[in-house]
Order: C-alpha cells, then structure tokens, then sequence
C-alpha cells in the first residue's frame, strides 16, 4: 500500500483507511483486532473511528489492540459532536462538549495523544469562535496532532477556513465526506474547497454500504436478508433500498460490472480504485464485517482503472447539477 501525505501537513497515511464504525457492532472485538491486524500487514497506518461508534466501545477496543503495537506507527483519527450522555451539554462543539469529548477518547483509546480530531458535524447552536479555539488550544497541548471536519456543507468548511486563518488557529487538515460513484454531489463545493486550500479528503462509504460491493443488479426488488441496505430501510439510515432502487443507480452497476470483467478484478475493487483515484481523495474508509471483506477491499490498491474506464464510470455516474453549479460549468 502507498502512502499520500494529508492535504498541505507532512503527515504520512496509508491510501486506504480502516474504518472503525462495525467494531463492536456488526463484529466481536476478536474479529475487529483479526481485522486491524491484517490491515497492518497490508502496509495500512491509517484508523478512523468516533466516540459515537458503539457508545465509545470501538475505541475502547483499538486501544486495547494498540498496546501490543508501536503507538507512533500508527495514525487514529476519531470524532466529537454527536450525544455521548443524557445530559444538555453532553452533545456538540461547545467548549466544555469538545473537551470533555477528548479526554474520554484519550482514555478509551488509552493513548497520550489523537493524531487527527474531527468534528463530526456542524453545530449551530455552538458559535464557531468557541469550537475552533477549542480546537486549536488541543493542538498546542500536543493533545490533538491535526484537526478535521465531516459532513460540513461548502461554506461552513470555507467559514471555518476563513476565520482559522483570520485568527492565527489551526486549521482543517482534512475533511471526511460521503463520496462515492453512486454520490458525488461533494464535488460541486467541497472538493474544490478543500483543492484550493490544501485540505486531504478521505471519503466515507465509497461503496455506499453495499451497493457497489457486487451484490445488487439490475432486476432485484429488494436487498438481500440481513444487508446493510436491509437495516438501514428499517433503521431508517440514508442507503436504504428506497433511496437507491433507481435508473440511476442500476446504469452505474451496470458499467461497474461491465468494467470489474474487464479488468479482472471485482466489482468493490472498481469502486473503491475510482475514488482512490478522483482528484483530491487521499485514503477513502473502508468498513468491512470479516476478513474476507477486507482482503476484497485490499485488491483495490496497487492498480489503476484505464482512462477510458475511468472516462466511462465518470460519465454513467455523473448527475445533472442544480443551478447554480449548471450555470458555472456553462460559463
């Protein structure tokens, strides 16, 4: 596996990054430590995960996994934002949220220190002065190495940028979108966001939890028993079966499927190359539920699509944009 450096730091990650949202969720921590391990073996440095993940339960269990490993080999980024407790102030990116949020985290991942801290979300209850002071008194601390953002819109990144700059704090190192061939409406603003102000991307859900894995086609009516696009109808998560089961969605498959045959590969390793290879990304987050997953989405690297493959998923995959992104692309 390479490595990319994160955006404008001279932070080094591994092209993929393991995703820690199943550990201790979809699977046991036996199989989560079976997993990190292997990752590791891959030539993989790089693990996300958040407070939120099973109620602090997946960092819990990296942190045991850590202390038989070299701490500074490996990069943990995890989160902060969303309701750790029942309490008023136990949820957003208020100062007295952001700090007590850190300190859990550092005990459960049982560490000195975070290499990336993102916030998970926008607050608006929260001023932004107050969240990326914060922020930046963490870094100075040598609590925090690096800051991001996910799920921001385009001008809450660009505001936060802006007034990072404006007051000499620490800005965004990196921004965690949903991105992947089935939603690329990130590339309208964020992605040219974080192209002109040095910002890595590491995209999650590239295979939009299962749909571009291989296991739908054009003619199902409905997702296999026990899918995640299965739960997430019924948990009412946004890959639900509904919200994809289009014309859309069964074009990209179709090419997607025309392309693994063509390359020899499979259909997750298409997708996940496509994005590992788009403008901008440096490691999309892979989440796998067993070994097998994860040695599919390991075939990702080491190869690349052809232009004309690339060409032909850019275009079946593409979207007519909303105004005014039409309007900027015609003038």
């Amino acid at each position: 596996m390479d490595f990319r450096y994160l955006g404008e730091t001279g932070l080094k990650v591994s092209e993929l990054c393991l995703g820690a949202l199943t550990f201790g969720r979809e699977i046991d921590e036996e199989t989560s430590c079976q997993i990190m391990d292997r990752f590791i073996d891959a030539g993989g440095n790089f693990i996300d995960t958040a407070d939120i993940y099973s109620r602090g339960v997946s960092e819990e269990i990296i942190g045991r996994w850590m202390k038989n490993k070299h701490r500074d080999d490996i990069i943990i980024a995890t989160k902060v934002r969303f309701p750790m407790g029942e309490g008023p102030n136990d949820v957003g990116l208020s100062r007295k949220h952001i700090l007590v949020g850190v300190e859990a985290s550092l005990r459960r991942l049982d560490t000195d220190y975070i290499d990336i801290y993102q916030v998970h979300a926008w607050d608006s209850g929260t001023p932004l002065e107050e969240t990326l002071s914060t922020l930046d008194s963490l870094v100075r601390t040598g609590k925090v190495r690096y800051i991001g953002a996910s799920n921001f819109s385009g001008w809450q990144l660009q505001k936060a940028i802006d007034m990072s700059r404006h007051m000499g704090w620490e800005k965004f190192s990196c921004l965690q979108p949903l991105y992947n061939l089935l939603d690329r409406s990130m590339e309208w603003e964020l992605l040219p966001v974080c192209q002109n102000e040095g910002l890595g991307v590491i995209p999650w859900s590239p295979l939009r939890g299962g749909w571009l894995s291989g296991k739908y086609r054009r003619g199902m009516t409905a997702p296999p028993e026990g899918s995640r696009v299965e739960t997430a109808g019924k948990l009412g998560w946004s890959e639900s079966w509904t919200a994809y089961d289009n014309e859309h969605t069964w074009s990209v498959l179709d090419a997607l499927f025309a392309v693994a045959v063509e390359t020899g590969k499979t259909p997750a390793q298409v997708a996940l190359n496509w994005v590992l290879n788009r403008p901008g990304v440096t490691a999309p987050i892979i989440g796998v539920r067993n070994l097998k997953h994860l040695e599919d989405n390991l075939g990702a690297t080491g190869w690349a699509l052809s232009d004309d493959q690339m060409d032909r998923l850019n275009q079946v995959s593409d979207k007519l944009k909303p105004y005014p992104y039409d309007m900027a692309d015609r003038v």
